[in-house]
């Protein structure tokens, strides 16, 4: 292992040299979920208490994006629960919202809105979005496993749906949902051929109230091998660490950048807590890296 964290060490070098650079997410709108993730504290029939509210007002969302600049994310993300952003009133607000950001705020904007047709994602495009995030979740072999309210071909169809209308694609998946080696290969195997530009990493956090609770974490070892394995298939693409990463890496969590890393989800996630950027920014004040602010990032790559 520690020899291979040192030749993906290189590897993150060349390719991005000292710089790392912080996403942010809000939750713009929370619970109300019609699809049954299992992972998912936000799905239907998970029991966990969550907040549950609809979009919130466009004024709300910018001070959160402001919030986000001053933390020194260089891009802020939009998601939402359920299916997909398909109610027109609903899209025409978030179209409203991305283009206040855009004006008001020096960040990327990015969008998480589930299962959404080209046409959408062409105004979420011109409205100022730049990239749209997807996650495969799982290997198509294992996806059933997990979800049984959409399908695998859905995921596929909009990350190929949102690179036909022009954004940048951020997919990934969730690691230690019980799936073997060989479905991770596959997950990236299939993410190698979709093109994406960034790839997200979420590390299983077992909720309380969903079928995966009960569902050991992965040692951190473990999570290590993975980063590394990815940054291995995807010298140049971005590797995003979100989910999960304080409850799985726990001291070793800077060794992500080692394994390959360059960007970090940082703050809360939908709903659970996360790091506070202060912290963040100390951690990689401690390593000697970079943290990118501008609009043009390197998770562009």
């Amino acid at each position: 292992m520690w020899p291979l964290l040192a030749e993906n060490n290189r590897i993150r070098e060349r390719y991005f040299g000292r710089q790392v650079s912080f996403c942010v997410i809000t939750n713009a709108k929370s619970g109300l979920c019609s699809e049954d993730c299992a992972f998912c504290s936000q799905a239907a029939g998970a029991k966990g208490e969550i907040p549950r509210y609809p979009l919130p007002p466009q004024e709300e969302l910018v001070a959160a994006a402001a919030e986000a600049a001053r933390a020194g994310a260089a891009r802020f993300s939009l998601v939402t629960s359920g299916r997909g952003l398909t109610s027109p009133k609903e899209q025409a607000a978030l179209l409203r919202t991305v283009a206040a950001i855009v004006e008001a705020v020096p960040i990327q904007v990015c969008a998480s809105l589930g299962i959404v047709d080209r046409g959408f994602l062409q105004e979420l495009q011109a409205a100022g979005v730049r990239r749209f995030h997807h996650n495969l979740e799982a290997a198509a072999s294992f996806f059933p496993q997990i979800c049984t309210t959409h399908s695998y071909e859905e995921r596929v169809a909009t990350i190929a749906a949102a690179r036909d209308a022009g954004l940048s694609v951020c997919a990934g998946g969730i690691l230690g949902l019980g799936e073997s080696v060989a479905q991770r290969w596959e997950l990236a195997q299939a993410l190698k051929e979709l093109a994406v530009d960034a790839i997200p990493l979420n590390f299983l956090h077992p909720l309380p109230g969903t079928p995966l609770a009960g569902r050991p974490l992965l040692s951190p070892l473990e999570a290590l091998q993975i980063i590394a394995a990815f940054r291995l298939l995807f010298p140049d693409r971005s590797l995003i660490i979100c989910g999960g990463r304080q409850v799985t890496l726990r001291s070793l969590g800077p060794l992500i950048f080692a394994a390959g890393a360059n960007c970090l989800m940082t703050g809360d996630y939908l709903t659970t807590k996360g790091r506070l950027p202060d912290e963040d920014r100390q951690m990689l004040a401690d390593l000697g890296l970079d943290l990118v602010r501008e609009r043009k990032v390197v998770c562009d790559q």
